[in-house]
């Protein structure tokens, strides 16, 4: 149930589900998913569906997470990313195979030294994990030109959108009951906003723990 041909079914169900970037498809199949959940769940960990983690907290199905890369990517190469929400490492770890640096920040401390080690034995050197208010960014590290968000906001975070560089792409979930994707992009001429699917994601939280 974790071999790579497991995966690659994985993959082939994200194809026919209308996912198109094969940079995209590509990353996934490269990444083994099961290492990020708990043992007992490692035989479920290619279904398309969200799974605990513990800390309340869960990784995203595997469409989810997908669809948000490609809407974020639009097909362009991806340079400096900020990840909010680290989770368990999976969409670190997937993001780190599409771009040349990624910056992934998690609230609760616990959960990132868990994630640390899920990540090392994939040694990405790209890929740096921060302990930090992600509702608040990384400044020292902006501007980003790609910012994706793994917790749904009320609305999208200030924060965020000053540190997107122009030309950058920021997804994120937004809504308390009722939740969609926004996907907002910094233009010449201002910011432009595009709603996509419907989801459904723990809340984003302010302040560490």
């Amino acid at each position: 149930m974790t071999s790579q041909r497991t995966r690659d079914r994985m993959v082939a169900r994200l194809r026919e589900n209308g996912i198109r970037d094969e940079a995209v498809l590509a990353a996934m199949a490269s990444v083994p998913r099961h290492i990020f959940v708990e043992e007992a769940l490692a035989s479920r960990a290619y279904e398309d569906t969200a799974l605990p983690i513990g800390f309340e907290q869960t990784i995203s199905q595997p469409f989810v997470v997908a669809r948000m890369i490609e809407a974020m990517r639009a097909q362009k190469p991806l340079v400096n990313v900020l990840e909010v929400g680290t989770g368990c490492g999976y969409q670190a770890a997937v993001l780190a195979r599409l771009a040349k640096d990624v910056y992934s920040v998690e609230r609760i401390a616990t959960l990132l030294e868990k994630a640390r080690s899920n990540l090392r034995p994939l040694r990405l050197s790209n890929l740096r994990l921060v302990h930090a208010d992600g509702s608040l960014g990384l400044p020292e590290a902006a501007p980003f030109d790609a910012i994706i968000v793994a917790a749904a906001a009320s609305g999208v975070p200030r924060a965020l959108l000053q540190q997107l560089a122009p030309g950058g792409r920021i997804i994120v979930p937004v809504g308390s009951g009722d939740q969609a994707l926004c996907l907002i992009e910094r233009t010449a001429t201002g910011l432009t906003e595009k709603w996509l699917d419907a989801v459904r994601f723990v809340p984003l939280r302010g302040g560490k723990q």
